[in-house]
C-alpha cells in the first residue's frame, strides 16, 4: 500500500494506491466515496473490502479523499459535485501518467457514483469500465425539493449555509449547483460497460435512481438486491461486492 498526494488547484488530495505484487502493469480502479465519507481506511469498510478482492484478482486500486473530506485539504462547506469532479479529474490525470497502469476503471458509491458517472461521460474515451453503487442521482431532485438528509430549506431562497444532520455545514452553493446538474445527460456519453448496483432496502436513495441509469446509458446493467441498504450492507452485501469485483476484473 502506497500513500499518495495529488495536487488539484493547490489542494492536496490524499490517496492510497494498492497493486498486485507481480510487478507487471495492471488495470486500475479509482474509487470514489460518498457525501461526508472518506476512502475507508478501516479494513472492515466497504472500500477496503472491495480493494482487497480487486488486488487479489490482479487489479490495482487507487482510493482517495475528496476535498474537505478525510485527510485531504479543503473545507467541507465549500465542497460540491463540480469540484469533486475536478478532484477526480486530477486523480485520473495521475493514473494516466503511470507506466504501471493499463486500463482505467471507475467505481463510485452514493454521491461518488454521481461524480464517477459524470466523469466517465466526460472521459468516455479514457475510462474502460464503470460501477455505480447506490448512485445518489436523487441529490438533484432533493435540491429542487429543498431537502438534504431530513434537513429542509427554501429551494427558491437557499441560505449560504445549510446545517445537515450528521454532516455539518454544507455551502448553499452545493444545492444551487445540484439543482441544475445534467447528471444523466453527461453520464450517458459513456458507452462502455457499466453496472449499477442498488439495494431495495435503501432508505436514502430510491432504487429508481439506478434504474434510470440503466435506461439512459448505452450499456448499463442494473442489479437490485432485496437485502441491501444504502451503505451496501445487509444480507446481500457479499453478493453485491462479488458482482462488482467480477465486473471490474474482466
Amino acid at each position: 500500500m502506497m500513500e499518495l498526494e495529488i495536487i488539484r488547484d493547490g489542494l492536496r488530495l490524499h490517496g492510497l494506491l494498492e497493486r498486485p505484487d507481480d510487478g507487471r502493469p495492471h488495470p486500475l480502479v479509482i474509487m470514489c466515496h460518498g457525501f461526508h465519507g472518506d476512502l475507508g481506511r478501516d479494513p472492515a469498510s466497504l472500500y477496503s473490502r472491495i480493494a482487497r478482492r480487486l488486488v487479489a484478482g490482479g487489479v490495482g486500486v487507487l482510493r482517495f479523499d475528496f476535498n474537505g473530506h478525510g485527510r485531504s485539504d479543503g473545507d467541507f462547506s465549500r465542497m460540491d459535485v463540480c469540484n469533486e469532479i475536478e478532484d477526480l479529474i486530477a486523480v485520473l490525470r495521475h493514473a494516466r501518467s503511470r507506466a504501471d497502469v493499463t486500463d482505467i476503471r471507475l467505481l463510485g458509491h452514493s454521491q461518488g457514483g454521481v461524480v464517477a458517472g459524470m466523469t466517465a461521460g466526460l472521459y468516455h474515451d479514457v475510462i474502460d469500465r464503470l460501477v455505480l453503487l447506490a448512485p445518489a442521482a436523487a441529490l438533484k431532485d432533493d435540491a429542487l425539493a429543498g431537502v438534504c438528509m431530513g434537513r429542509r430549506y427554501d429551494p427558491a431562497h437557499i441560505p449560504d449555509l445549510v446545517d445537515v444532520p450528521g454532516a455539518g455545514a454544507v455551502g448553499g452553493h452545493y444545492f444551487r449547483i445540484a439543482q441544475l446538474l445534467p447528471i444523466h445527460e453527461v453520464t450517458a456519453r459513456f458507452a462502455g460497460p457499466a453496472l449499477a448496483i442498488h439495494g431495495e432496502a435503501d432508505t436514502v436513495v430510491d432504487p429508481a435512481a439506478s434504474r434510470r441509469y440503466g435506461e439512459t446509458m448505452p450499456d448499463c446493467a442494473v442489479r437490485l438486491f432485496p437485502g441491501l441498504d444504502h451503505g451496501i450492507e445487509g444480507e446481500d452485501s457479499e453478493a453485491a461486492i462479488d458482482l462488482a469485483v467480477r465486473f471490474l476484473t474482466v
